[in-house]
């Protein structure tokens, strides 16, 4: 049995522009002319890069867009994904998922708060673009390492105007969180994203002030892996069929070596695409569900969440 999976775009690179040291910004279009599907502020793209799938933030319009962009950090110590895409030229025919969104801003909220740090930077620049079109008020704290350019500087002071601040060193990104996270209207969202410590440290601070939860929403990069784990049984309800999932083995996996097909792409918990209700003793390991989502324990990321004794699904 299969999930239905939508198609993919197979996309030119039409330019690549070095926006910092080591960050690449893809502009992408379709091969044949056709128009590209739209997308919501704070969606990614799923790129095919060479055996891998990874996901990024999709910066550029949102509404009836003539082209794609993404920015993509070269990281040595990752797992291969960007280090393929800075080898690509323009002319470079690329194959992508459609636009995701896993962390678009809240329609009804009176402010937008965005706390990013280095590459972090890439999904509110949508997010910008949606807030100045819609007359949406917005304030950017964005930390950079010291002596470090500022990647799509001009881009975020023409978007963000008076309302972004660059932070230099650990101490000032601190202090202008904790008074930021202290002073900001009723009804403000949170967005934060960024490398693990300044994201964990945003929303500890979120929390000691008295935030509530789902007015602070995170994105986190790089994803994780399918960590090894005690054994557990999936079973599929309409049948009665159990499949065994090993201690060393994806519940993705084990599903697609008994003949269950379900669409998948990044496979580390990133892009939500494998996204399957479930019933039973869930352990997340994803970075798409929110806290809510989580305890509710009606879902989870086959690629990488695991769980307890049977775990029911109604296929």
């Amino acid at each position: 049995m299969s999930a239905p999976a939508g198609d993919d775009l197979v996309l030119r690179v039409e330019q690549v522009v070095d926006v910092a040291p080591s960050i690449r910004e893809f502009v992408l279009r379709p091969t044949e002319g056709e128009g590209l599907p739209s997308h919501v502020p704070g969606s990614h793209l799923v790129v095919a890069c060479g055996d891998r799938r990874n996901a990024y933030s999709l910066t550029g319009e949102g509404h009836a867009p003539e082209a794609y962009r993404i920015s993509v950090l070269h990281r040595p110590d990752g797992q291969g994904g960007s280090a393929w895409l800075h080898r690509v030229r323009p002319g470079h025919i690329l194959r992508c998922g459609r636009p995701r969104d896993a962390f678009a801003p809240v329609a009804t909220a009176r402010h937008h708060l965005l706390i990013a740090g280095g590459i972090g930077i890439t999904p509110f620049l949508s997010h910008l673009r949606a807030a100045r079109r819609w007359g949406r008020r917005v304030s950017v704290l964005y930390a950079v390492a010291a002596g470090a350019p500022v990647p799509h500087h001009a881009e975020l002071a023409a978007l963000a105007g008076d309302g972004l601040r660059i932070l230099r060193g650990r101490a000032a990104m601190q202090a202008a969180m904790d008074h930021a996270l202290q002073t900001q209207v009723l009804g403000t969202h949170l967005y934060v994203c960024g490398p693990d410590g300044l994201m964990d440290s945003a929303l500890a601070l979120a929390q000691a002030h008295g935030w509530p939860e789902e007015r602070c929403h995170a994105e986190r990069f790089g994803g994780v892996d399918a960590a090894e784990g005690a054994p557990f049984t999936v079973r599929l309800h309409r049948t009665g069929r159990d499949i065994a999932v090993a201690a060393d083995v994806s519940m993705l996996d084990a599903l697609a070596a008994a003949g269950v097909e379900w669409p998948a792409m990044c496979r580390r918990g990133v892009c939500g695409e494998c996204r399957m209700d479930a019933a039973g003793t869930i352990l997340h390991r994803d970075l798409v569900l929110s806290p809510a989502e989580r305890a509710a324990q009606s879902c989870l990321m086959p690629c990488v969440s695991r769980a307890e004794g049977v775990l029911s699904l109604d296929l």
